[in-house]
């Protein structure tokens, strides 16, 4: 195509050919890297462990890195249609745009599974110093270890159904072998339910926590929150951490990110969960919503 002009087509052919097989190699590998061995995936590219001691959140190669594998396929696919065929520049432009968000969208998700990452917004939820909190969707025990670090004298109570499919073995192992590197397994309770119907007598909590557990209810997730709202005491204080339609989700799952309930939905549901609204804002590329039970 440069060295010999009047073999242009043939060049042509041959650049479209080599793209094709290296998009190809490309998605092979990758598919390869994200669902063929998540321990193969965490071994090759750690980002789990905090000094050494080996902290595992649970987040699959799939969702830490796959914004950048989704990113560089899209990189590849743009020069080789550009290569080949220069007419169709704009299909090769908005590849190209499209791999910019999907990069951004792995510098969203890549410190998810960090301990470092594992702390809570600064708010007002708890007053004293003897308080019972429940973790609602504990998972493998990010926000649990955030809690206790946030609350060093709060008795913590972890709660979860530990069947979600994207934590390796639904998080109960992860669970309590991150509380055993925290040094926490004697300030946490493991129980196993359900947030919608949770199994502790009302007025049983000073706090409940939730943080990405709620959003993945669907309709259901009104009757999480009266739930949360019964356990609680008069005047205790919820802190739901929610993932919302923005820029920074769209990065992560593109026009998926519109099928999130969006933050007026989660203050209505607040609303009519009995629940009032005290604080709220954005935090590690997520919404925060405090919510207080009233008094009487």
């Amino acid at each position: 195509m440069i060295f010999v002009p009047s073999l242009r087509p043939a060049s042509t052919a041959l650049f479209l050919f080599a793209g094709l097989h290296l998009v190809g190699a490309v998605v092979l590998m990758a598919s390869l890297y994200l669902f063929g061995s998540s321990r193969v995936g965490r071994w090759l590219v750690p980002g789990t462990a905090h000094d050494g001691a080996g902290f595992d959140f649970g987040w699959t190669p799939a969702w830490t890195n796959g914004p950048w594998i989704a990113s560089l396929v899209l990189v590849v696919s743009a020069v080789a249609l550009q290569v080949a065929a220069p007419a169709w520049w704009p299909l090769a432009m908005a590849a190209t745009l499209l791999a910019a968000a999907f990069f951004a969208g792995g510098l969203v998700t890549r410190p998810a599974g960090r301990y470092e990452s594992a702390l809570l917004p600064a708010v007002d939820l708890l007053s004293g110093d003897d308080n019972l909190l429940l973790d609602a969707g504990c998972g493998s025990g990010r926000t649990t270890i955030a809690v206790g670090r946030a609350f060093k004298k709060a008795r913590i109570v972890a709660l979860d159904r530990f069947d979600a499919k994207y934590i390796e073995g639904g998080g109960r192992l992860l669970l309590d072998r991150n509380l055993e590197l925290a040094e926490m397994s004697g300030r946490v309770s493991v129980e196993c339910g359900d947030l919608t119907a949770l199994p502790f007598a009302d007025r049983t909590f000073d706090a409940v926590v939730s943080a990405h557990a709620m959003d993945h209810l669907g309709p259901r997730t009104e009757q999480a929150l009266r739930e949360a709202q019964r356990v609680l005491k008069p005047g205790g204080r919820l802190l739901v951490i929610v993932w919302v339609p923005g820029w920074s989700m769209f990065a992560v799952a593109n026009v998926l990110s519109f099928a999130l309930a969006p933050k007026r939905a989660w203050r209505r549901m607040a609303a009519g969960a009995g629940l009032e609204s005290c604080d709220e804002g954005m935090f590690n590329s997520s919404w925060f919503l405090l919510l207080k039970k009233p008094q009487a």
